[in-house]
C-alpha cells in the first residue's frame, strides 16, 4: 500500500480525431473535497475566462443530481455519460386541484425495459468502425434530487450482434442550451476518451507516478509539470520531424508520443540552464552531529458519503 493523490482534470480536446488533450486545469483532491465539488469549481473557473459557450464531457461518475445542481447557474453545456443503473423520472402530470402538486412523473429505469416509453426521437445510423447503430431520444427527464431541471436522456446501441459482443447500450444525457443532431451528439461524447489517453500518457511517458514522493507539496509541484510538458510538446509538434523507431511507422499526425520521441533535437538546439553533471565520487556520508528528523506521518482520511434517512431505514 502507498499514499495516493487524487487528481481533477480539465483538458480542451483541440482537434477532431486523435488523442491530444491539452489540461487547463490539473489539481489534487484535497481531503477536504470530493471530485462533484472539484470538478464544479473548475469548471466555474474556465467557463468565466471563456468569451463562447463550451460543451463539457463528462464521466458516469458527474451523470448525478449533485453535480447537475452544482453547475445549474455555469454558462456551459454537459453531456455526461450514466450507469446503466440509473432511475430517472419523467415530467409529473398536470395538476388535477387537489391535494399537492406532483413533482416526478413516471420512473424511468435505463436497466428496465418495461419502463420505457416512447421515445420522442429515434434514428438508425451506419459507422464505419460501430456497425449499425440505434439512437433513441427521450425529453423532459429529471433526477430525484434535481427535479427543476429537465434533461435529455439518449441511448445507442449497436445492432450488429458480431461487433457487439458484450458491449452494453451508451446511456448520455445532455443539459445545456439547444442539442445537435442526434446522429452526431454520441460522437462529440467519444472525443472525452481523449483524457484518459493523457492521463494513460503523462504515467507512462512522462513518468508522472513514477517517484515516490513523501510530502503533499512535493506530489503537487511534481504534478504541475505534467501540464506544462503537455503544451510544450503540443506547441513543438510542427518544429520536429517523425523520428520512429525501427518497427514503427511514420506519421503524418504526430501523437504526443512521437513529439516526445523526437524532441531530441529541439533540446539540443535550445540548450539547457541546468548545470552540467558532476563527475561521480564516494559521497562523504551524514555529517556527524546533524540531527535526524523522522518522517511525518498523516493520519488516514476516509471519505464516506451521508445517507439519508430514507436509505438507513430500508438497510435496517
Amino acid at each position: 500500500m502507498t499514499v495516493g493523490q487524487g487528481y481533477s482534470t480539465i483538458a480542451v480536446i483541440p482537434e477532431t480525431e486523435g488523442s491530444w488533450a491539452l489540461p487547463l486545469l490539473h489539481e489534487r483532491i484535497t481531503s477536504f473535497e470530493n471530485p462533484i465539488e472539484k470538478a464544479a469549481a473548475q469548471l466555474r473557473l474556465v467557463c468565466q475566462n471563456l468569451s463562447t459557450r463550451p460543451l463539457s464531457l463528462w464521466d458516469a461518475e458527474y451523470g448525478c443530481a449533485s453535480f447537475i445542481k452544482q453547475t445549474a447557474d455555469i454558462a456551459a453545456d454537459k453531456l455526461m455519460r450514466l450507469r446503466s443503473n440509473r432511475l430517472l423520472y419523467g415530467a409529473p402530470p398536470p395538476y388535477t386541484g387537489i391535494g399537492r402538486p406532483r413533482v416526478h412523473g413516471d420512473k424511468f429505469k435505463l436497466n428496465d425495459p418495461t419502463t420505457w416509453w416512447t421515445p420522442d426521437q429515434m434514428l438508425e445510423v451506419l459507422d464505419p468502425k460501430m456497425g449499425q447503430l440505434c439512437l433513441r431520444m427521450w425529453c423532459n427527464l429529471h433526477f430525484q434530487q434535481s427535479a427543476k431541471t429537465n434533461m435529455l436522456v439518449i441511448q445507442v446501441e449497436r445492432l450488429d450482434k458480431a461487433l457487439m459482443g458484450k458491449a452494453k447500450p451508451l446511456w448520455l444525457v445532455w443539459v445545456g442550451e439547444g442539442i445537435p443532431e442526434l446522429c452526431q451528439i454520441w460522437r462529440h461524447y467519444l472525443r472525452r476518451f481523449a483524457v484518459d489517453h493523457w492521463y494513460r500518457f503523462a504515467k507512462q511517458r512522462l513518468h508522472w507516478t513514477l517517484p515516490k514522493l513523501g510530502t503533499r507539496e512535493q506530489c503537487e509541484r511534481w504534478s504541475d509539470l505534467m501540464p506544462l510538458l503537455t503544451w510544450q510538446l503540443w506547441l513543438a509538434r510542427k518544429l520536429v520531424n517523425d523520428r520512429p523507431l525501427p518497427w514503427q511507422k511514420s506519421v503524418t499526425n504526430l501523437t504526443p508520443g512521437r513529439v516526445a520521441q523526437s524532441m531530441g533535437g529541439v533540446l539540443a538546439a535550445i540548450g539547457t540552464p541546468s548545470h552540467p553533471p558532476k563527475s561521480r565520487g564516494k559521497s562523504p556520508g551524514w555529517s556527524t552531529g546533524q540531527p535526524r528528523l523522522r518522517k511525518i506521518r498523516c493520519p488516514i482520511v476516509k471519505k464516506s458519503t451521508t445517507r439519508t434517512k430514507k436509505q438507513q431505514s430500508l438497510s435496517s
